[in-house]
């Protein structure tokens, strides 16, 4: 049913809204700032953020919220669209059972940095704080892929050494409220990073120790014997919001929200349990408390992320905007379950209680969602750091066994071609590339054109090894000369049959 009447999102008009839209049931004003979370963007407020909201329903929880943190110029507009709202915003789930809506109510407050930097400092500095959280992209790490060591060239490290009082990035953010805290005989926040990475903790830990160490060795030994960095494994697909999703808002539901978030039902997260300055109950609303994340975030990164890299540049290839419209691609889909099943399950190690068979599934389901519309292009964002971490480490470990890599590389190669540019099977432009490497990636991938090695002496991305690999590089050499000698489609249906 259509609502004809509309209600701007504020705790005012919480009571006002629709009855079947959930609200906070706590006193959000009673709720500690405790935790700090940089990187406001979807996905967070679709994960974490539900998470905690769902805690302080119960009672006995309400030294534990979030204060969240935009450090870039394009997050002003998650801060226009918050701070009118208090901090309030909608969350739409939706399925083929239709759709849930509830107002989340864990985001306290927004603290946009170029605004007031010290704001940001001496929230994160205070004894108040007690964790920092981190949804800042697989790339926000500062790690050269091709080694795995920090990157000390970056321009935002440089900048921040330079001036480490003024920072400019998360890690400098991050080392100046944690030395403050240090001149005070204060101890450090745990940092919960919550991106997909392997090891985000660990990768997180060695990142941030290596800056420290450049800006103070005593720093650096202070933070390596006091500082706390849980892995942890998060999942939920939360696509982009869209214009349509605002109306979707108003119109189903009579809230007028400025970007609310639209996801699935599914929702997942295992966390390493060390956190020496207190954490939320947060197994008392479905999170996993363990003592090694390890094997359920490589499970998840080798089938759920790899997928969808092997859905989204042939997707996009072909023409198509959205996995699920991918997803009803029977090539595509064949492509998806052959590649888990015959190129990544066997890399696994058995999990108790998990089904590798029921979770990839439910992936494909989860993929085949008509109602979340997740976009393509979204997936395919920032592929100079997906790649490394989902698809080539894969390719990696099925070389030194001498297994089979034909599909892993078979989505190299469509990378390769997507970067290169041109117009997808229907005539239209291939959308643009989203990444901080686009440039060289795009001029090595024109350069090379039916050649894989321009693209593959990226050593940022490739590293030494794959390179060198005459099985790896002939495999994406043939697929990669199908995608110009026959086009996207014959390609597919070449390595996947019709």
């Amino acid at each position: 049913m259509t609502k004809t009447t509309t209600q701007p999102l504020n705790s005012n008009n919480l009571k006002q809204l629709a009855p079947e839209v959930r609200t906070p049931g706590y006193d959000r004003a009673a709720v500690a700032q405790s935790i700090v979370h940089i990187g406001v963007g979807g996905f967070y407020r679709a994960h974490q953020a539900v998470y905690l909201d769902d805690l302080l329903q119960q009672p006995g929880n309400a030294d534990w919220g979030y204060c969240g943190v935009g450090l870039l110029p394009h997050d002003r507009g998650m801060r226009d669209a918050l701070l009118p709202q208090e901090g309030l915003y909608t969350v739409v789930e939706r399925s083929a059972a239709g759709d849930q809506a509830r107002v989340i109510g864990s985001l306290l407050n927004y603290l946009y940095a170029p605004d007031d930097p010290e704001a940001v400092l001496e929230k994160m500095a205070s004894p108040d704080c007690r964790i920092v959280t981190l949804t800042i992209t697989e790339g926000g790490y500062y790690v050269n892929e091709g080694t795995g060591e920090f990157n000390a060239d970056h321009p935002d490290i440089i900048h921040d050494l330079q001036n480490p009082h003024r920072p400019r990035c998360s890690f400098g953010y991050l080392l100046e409220a944690l030395d403050r805290r240090r001149q005070r005989g204060l101890g450090p926040f745990t940092i919960l990073s919550c991106d997909n990475l392997q090891h985000n903790g660990a990768v997180a830990r060695n990142m941030l120790l290596a800056f420290a160490e450049r800006r103070e060795p005593a720093f650096g030994r202070w933070l390596a014997e006091h500082g706390a960095f849980p892995n942890s494994m998060v999942d939920r697909i939360t696509p982009a919001t869209t214009d349509a999703h605002r109306a979707l808002v108003r119109e189903r539901f009579g809230i007028e929200d400025a970007w609310p978030v639209v996801t699935e039902p599914f929702m997942q997260w295992v966390i390493e349990d060390h956190f020496p300055t207190g954490r939320p109950a947060w197994e008392q609303v479905g999170a996993q408390m363990t003592h090694d994340v390890l094997p359920y975030e490589k499970m998840k990164m080798r089938l759920l992320n790899a997928s969808h890299q092997a859905i989204c540049y042939i997707g996009m290839l072909l023409g198509y905007s959205f996995t699920h419209e991918a997803m009803a691609d029977p090539q595509i889909r064949k492509l998806v379950q052959t590649m888990m099943d015959v190129e990544v399950t066997p890399l696994l190690s058995p999990l108790p209680g998990v089904s590798l068979e029921d979770y990839k599934r439910t992936l494909i389901e989860r993929f085949s969602n008509p109602t979340i519309c997740d976009q393509l292009h979204r997936i395919g964002a920032e592929s100079s750091a997906r790649m490394p971490k989902f698809i080539l480490p894969s390719i990696l470990e099925e070389l030194s066994r001498n297994g089979p890599v034909k599909l892993l590389s078979f989505t190299v190669a469509a990378w390769f071609r997507y970067l290169a540019g041109g117009n997808d099977e229907q005539g239209r432009a291939l959308p643009t590339v989203i990444d901080p490497l686009a440039g060289p990636l795009q001029e090595q991938a024109r350069r090379g054109g039916r050649e894989p090695e321009a693209v593959l002496s990226l050593t940022e991305i490739f590293g030494e090894t794959l390179p060198r690999s005459s099985a790896f590089v002939d495999e994406v050499r043939r697929a990669l000369h199908r995608f110009y000698d026959q086009g996207a489609r014959a390609t597919l249906n070449a390595y996947v049959g019709s």
